[in-house]
């Protein structure tokens, strides 16, 4: 298989976490986002969103969207589960992934961030102050949801990575290039903390990459 990511990219360390935890290995293709590497005719042949990150099969199929390619690793290579056995612990696990994935995510990654310097005249200041402002309204729910429930332990949801940790592992380490203040979020920060002794996410942090500087 080939990763097609970028080190920083917080959907591609949700794959590289994923992948690691599964044991699988993949050729690793870097693409520097900030100077629009992905949107030659070359990549977007493979990805027409030109967003990473894409997994490229042996057979030459490629997959795009990070949740959809973690829960396609689930089915393919069902073992470890990144999903709980039951219905009722699969939506739980699902929706703490969502509130990453859907809520902060989409307002935070790095081509929304650009338009609002490039279209609005956002300076760093601002910038910095809008992606705190997004972080913070989902993460107070976030450590709610976790702090409230019995379900939560070691990690999110029981003392198993599951998706909810990969989404959540990698929006922290995207919240350090921000200066995010984590100490009003005691759970979520605890939960970091055991994900990132764990060497499949160690090996998945953005500065562990070759194209990290």
């Amino acid at each position: 298989m080939k990763l097609h990511n970028y080190f920083r990219s917080s959907t591609s360390t949700r794959l590289r976490a994923a992948l690691n935890l599964k044991g699988l290995d993949a050729d690793y293709l870097g693409y520097d986002l900030r100077d629009g590497a992905t949107r030659s005719p070359e990549y977007l042949a493979l990805n027409p969103a030109g967003l990473v990150p894409s997994l490229e099969l042996d057979d030459g199929t490629v997959l795009v969207q990070s949740i959809a390619i973690i829960e396609w690793l689930d089915e393919a290579h069902p073992t470890p589960t990144l999903l709980p056995e039951t219905a009722n612990a699969r939506a739980r696990v699902r929706a703490l992934a969502n509130m990453i994935a859907c809520e902060v995510h989409p307002l935070n990654n790095l081509r929304v961030l650009t338009y609002l310097k490039t279209t609005f005249g956002a300076d760093d200041t601002a910038i910095a102050q809008w992606f705190t402002h997004w972080v913070n309204t989902t993460f107070s729910a976030f450590e709610t949801t976790l702090a409230g429930s019995a379900q939560t332990g070691l990690y999110c949801h029981g003392d198993t990575p599951t998706l909810a940790d990969i989404c959540l592992y990698a929006q922290v380490w995207n919240n350090r290039r921000f200066n995010v203040n984590l100490s009003p979020y005691p759970t979520i920060s605890r939960v970091f903390t055991a994900l990132d002794a764990l060497p499949a996410f160690q090996k998945a942090a953005p500065p562990s990459q070759p194209d990290a500087d």
